[in-house]
């Protein structure tokens, strides 16, 4: 086995602590990773916050650098510049995986951490760590033109918002609505700008929505505000509600065109909505959840084109629990990542 360190949560009710763990020893296809930068994700905080599994290591969007190869890899050497986001194996034979969306997997996905291994049966321990052995069919070439840091988040709230986007054609002559100026957020609206979308933002507050034209936005309306959503109603497209507190979604189906998508990702609990705002117009709600192989690279291809990153914080790895006290409070613009070479 490999040895390495790692930021660990070893019990309930206590913080992530620098510790040893351990890796496997690489398999023929396994790539290990000198971790560099690694992005905090909303569900990294729900997961330390409400999961029942120690020792837990989180850590599911990443950039590092090659160090070892297996000796059947071929796409990649060491000294590689890569990114791994939050899948790093799957069955390959089912017909979610047969079409490249390996996040559906019938028998369910690989986590990059919090999941079982399919081949050894060991936990899975994420990348808040100074190294991840993963396949490599999981591992994606790091654009040259685009800084480390800021492809991090890419390859778990970007291609969780990408997929959707080109699922339902967002394009030239599309009126599109986001929901909230998060890490998933404000990278829909970079992609849905660059796709060539009227973007409209939907905000609690009207500061939350400063500087967000300078993101791709062309309309900012303050969701609490009664008259401004009625104003709105069958005017847009498709929405993309990426807010993760729980909130009705009424106002946004009623703000849908006929035959319009109302695609809710951010919510980690129960949804209400009035049926009849669902009925009037034909509408569908939808959802989707992150992205497969096919789909991480064509975001990876469409990113390094336009130039597009995250908007970023960047933290030295020790401060891991200042990062999560602070996305507790949503005191972050608009996501925070992890610099592992600082322990």
């Amino acid at each position: 086995m490999r040895t390495t360190y790692a930021y660990t949560k070893a019990a309930p009710d206590t913080d992530l602590t620098l510790t040893q763990i351990s890796r496997r020893d690489l398999r023929p296809d396994d790539v290990a990773i000198d971790v560099t930068y690694c992005g905090v994700c909303h569900s990294d905080l729900h997961e330390i916050d409400q999961g029942n599994t120690y020792p837990l290591v989180p850590g599911h969007e990443f950039t590092g650098v090659v160090t070892a190869v297996g000796s059947s890899v071929s796409r990649f050497r060491v000294g590689d510049a890569v990114a791994v986001g939050n899948i790093v194996d799957s069955c390959g034979t089912c017909p979610m995986c047969e079409v490249g969306q390996e996040n559906y997997c019938t028998s369910f996905p690989t986590l990059t951490y919090g999941g079982t291994d399919r081949h050894d049966g060991r936990p899975t321990l994420g990348a808040y760590a100074n190294e991840y052995v993963a396949t490599e069919g999981f591992v994606y070439h790091l654009p040259g033109n685009l800084e480390a840091p800021a492809v991090a988040p890419l390859m778990c709230a970007g291609v969780t918002v990408w997929e959707p986007l080109k699922r339902w054609e967002v394009g030239p002559g599309k009126k599109v609505g986001v929901v909230g100026l998060g890490g998933l957020g404000h990278l829909a609206v970079k992609f849905a700008h660059a796709l060539g979308a009227h973007v409209v933002l939907f905000t609690t507050s009207a500061a939350k929505g400063e500087g967000a034209k300078e993101l791709g936005v062309d309309e900012v309306v303050v969701s609490r505000d009664a008259a401004a959503m009625e104003a709105r109603s069958g005017q847009l497209d498709f929405i993309l509600d990426t807010a993760s507190a729980a909130h009705d979604l009424t106002p946004y189906l009623r703000a849908l065109k006929l035959d319009g998508t109302l695609c809710s990702l951010g919510a980690l609990g129960s949804m209400s909505f009035d049926p009849l705002a669902l009925l009037v117009g034909r509408k569908s709600l939808a959802s989707a959840g992150s992205g497969g192989r096919r789909g991480t690279q064509q975001m990876l291809d469409f990113c390094a084109e336009h130039h597009i990153t995250a908007e970023v914080e960047v933290m030295p790895a020790r401060q891991v629990n200042e990062a999560l006290a602070r996305l507790r409070r949503n005191d972050v613009r608009y996501r925070f990542v992890l610099d592992m070479h600082q322990n």
